[in-house]
């Protein structure tokens, strides 16, 4: 008999991310390898890679109506951002379902986060014939409730390029 492991949800459980919001995210490349990018004096210098997703990042809102960003920061190994959604139009599918009553809703939160990281994938397996890069699985999502909350985020984005030293995702401080 194999052995499988329960995986946890990452998505809040009965909430409809189809629906208007503020939503805080973070997207990070698997084993936090730092590929898409260096921190010096403060500021992030982008590799090719980091160029690829500054790129794909950017362009999130062309494509989707009623999605813009608010404050958000590559990082060498990941990406916060704060991505509002505004009467969004109706979802096809996306990677992680929802469950809302007895309906099954499928976030946009969820299919922007997957268009993106597909999209940027494929651009630098195709340009630079890496096989290697790749997305951690799932992302990390916290819907802001409040003006408290987002500003407190905002701040946070912003000053994380000058904490790096200090930043969780750094593989400096994993054995910390």
């Amino acid at each position: 008999m194999q052995n499988v492991r329960n995986r946890k949800l990452n998505r809040l459980k009965g909430y409809d991310y189809s629906q208007d919001g503020w939503y805080f995210v973070t997207i990070c490349i698997k084993d936090r390898i730092e590929c898409l990018g260096k921190i010096k004096n403060e500021k992030m210098e982008y590799s090719r890679y980091g160029d690829i997703v500054l790129k794909y990042w950017q362009t999130i809102p062309d494509y989707y109506k009623n999605v813009f960003f608010d404050e958000w920061v590559i990082m060498p190994n990941h990406i916060h951002g704060i991505i509002v959604i505004e009467n969004p139009v109706e979802t096809e599918q996306c990677s992680v379902p929802t469950m809302v009553g007895k309906n099954k809703k499928y976030g946009l939160l969820s299919k922007i986060v997957k268009s993106f990281k597909e999209i940027s994938l494929k651009t630098i397996r195709k340009n630079y014939n890496d096989y290697e890069f790749i997305w951690q699985r799932s992302f990390y999502d916290h819907i802001i409730k409040n003006e408290k909350s987002l500003n407190k985020i905002r701040h946070y984005i912003y000053y994380n390029p000058a904490k790096w030293e200090l930043d969780r995702n750094n593989p400096e401080n994993l054995l910390m």
